[in-house]
């Protein structure tokens, strides 16, 4: 916006963009970065804040104006005296600046860091969200350090890498990681990914939200299903009960008919499947295959391979391997006759590296030992009739 009661240009300053022929700064370009540093080292000087103010308003003016024409070296003359006379404004100036240069494609990167780290959310706010001149690392230090608010204004930026979403899904309050959620230019790592089927296990409007998405890998919508909670059901029916009946729906159905249609959707499960069964039927799919696809965090190979060695349903097979207990898992394992060091390595699939602590992975352990296979194999006979019973619920495999 331009300020009527204000010149648009500083003294000599429209000349700087002057050059001659030979493409060397002009005489009027010197007497221009004389004027702007005039000016600055006036305002700076002067204890009144209106003046820096109205100082600021002219470059800021003279730079959206003619910012597009601008040399690479007469926008970091620029930077140069806006960072300066920026910290020496008061809020309301720096958020009046901050939300005419936010959009600017060819802001000055110095300046704009300074506004983006402001404490102020009024100032930070437009930058955090909308500009395009921010490098990852700042917007970093912005989600480290800064408030909900802060956080809350990045969640709402075009595109958000993984480090940035990393740190807002963790840190994040409700508000936050909602909002992160639902931002279709937001990409999630697999801790990203592991951290937001967590925290909707209490709530409701985000499950909803993740599962909008096209991204989240299948085995983490599976967590999601499988975790859900009666007390999601209830908070979602107070909110909105058209949507409450649409979440029971897939909560009773995603086990089943849900969970067989994203298989059937999934480009990797299509190409893993006639691999796996080739295996199978040259006698090649055994333990030690069975090791290599887990330590690989190959989720499809495993699952397939483990419904064809249990004769079982694979969507029996992933509950199994996704559900936060691990004791239906160890089972099966123990019933077709895995060691414990590959149990392990499938068990390590249901999060990143290094969530199951070493104190859970020696639980599991010794539960494994305790379990004779006589009796895992008895389970599993009980587990494929209950399949059998189920099977109008769920495509055949």
């Amino acid at each position: 916006m331009l300020h009527k009661d204000a010149p648009s240009t500083a003294p000599g300053v429209r000349e700087s963009a002057a050059r001659d022929v030979s493409g060397a700064p002009s005489a009027a370009s010197s007497a221009a970065e004389k004027s702007l540093i005039d000016d600055l080292e006036d305002a700076i000087a002067h204890t009144d804040l209106r003046h820096r103010a109205t100082v600021m308003r002219r470059l800021t003016d003279l730079f959206i104006m003619n910012g597009e024409g601008f040399s690479e070296e007469h926008i970091a003359m620029f930077d140069e005296v806006m960072s300066r006379l920026v910290t020496a404004i008061d809020s309301s100036a720096r958020a009046e600046f901050g939300d005419l240069i936010a959009k600017s494609p060819k802001a000055p990167i110095k300046t704009t860091r300074l506004l983006a780290l402001d404490d102020e959310i009024k100032v930070a706010g437009p930058i955090l969200s909308h500009s395009r001149a921010l490098d990852e690392a700042t917007l970093i230090e912005g989600a480290k350090t800064k408030s909900q608010d802060h956080l809350y204004a990045i969640s709402l930026r075009e595109t958000i890498g993984e480090a940035v979403t990393d740190i807002l899904v963790e840190r994040g309050d409700t508000e936050v990681v909602r909002s992160t959620a639902q931002n279709p230019g937001a990409k999630f790592s697999e801790f990203g990914h592991t951290t937001l089927v967590t925290r909707s296990r209490e709530d409701g409007e985000l499950a909803l939200r993740i599962w909008s998405r096209s991204d989240i890998p299948r085995q983490h919508l599976l967590s999601l299903f499988a975790a859900a909670s009666q007390e999601v059901q209830q908070q979602l029916e107070s909110a909105d009960r058209q949507k409450v009946q649409l979440y029971r729906y897939l909560v009773a159905q995603a086990k089943n008919q849900i969970q067989t249609q994203m298989r059937e959707n999934s480009a990797s499960y299509a190409q893993a499947r006639p691999h796996v069964e080739a295996l199978h039927r040259s006698g090649g799919l055994n333990s030690q295959a069975l090791a290599d696809f887990a330590q690989a965090g190959r989720f499809d190979e495993v699952t397939i391979a483990l419904s064809l060695l249990c004769d079982l349903p694979v969507g029996h097979i992933e509950r199994a391997v996704v559900h936060h207990r691990p004791d239906h898992l160890m089972v099966l394992a123990k019933a077709i006759g895995l060691n414990w060091e590959i149990t392990r390595a499938i068990l390590q699939m249901r999060g990143p590296a290094g969530s199951i602590s070493a104190a859970e992975t020696e639980q599991n352990a010794q539960s494994f030992a305790k379990l004779q296979q006589k009796t895992a194999a008895s389970a599993m006979t009980f587990y494929r009739l209950r399949a059998r019973a189920e099977a109008p619920l769920e495509k055949v495999e």
